[in-house]
């Protein structure tokens, strides 16, 4: 959900997103599972939400993948 009414704002896609923004930002890129790990440092967060915030940022153009499967910032 993107925006709850009835969840705690923990569990929306607009705040996973920004805590996995603001796991990019630290690194220039990194591979799908050290990002899933470094998440998981900041907050407890599934596989498939950080998947669905991953689908969300790629959809606004601010994350993007390359073909080994390295996570980084749109420029």
């Amino acid at each position: 959900m993107l925006l709850p009414d009835n969840i705690k704002p923990e569990n929306s896609v607009y705040y996973g997103g920004a805590i996995v923004l603001s796991t990019l930002r630290e690194k220039d890129s990194l591979e799908l599972i050290d990002l899933y790990q470094a998440v998981n440092r900041k907050m407890r967060m599934t596989f498939p939400m950080l998947v669905l915030c991953l689908d969300w940022l790629y959809l606004i153009n601010v994350a993007q993948f390359n073909k080994e499967g390295k996570v980084f910032l749109c420029s």
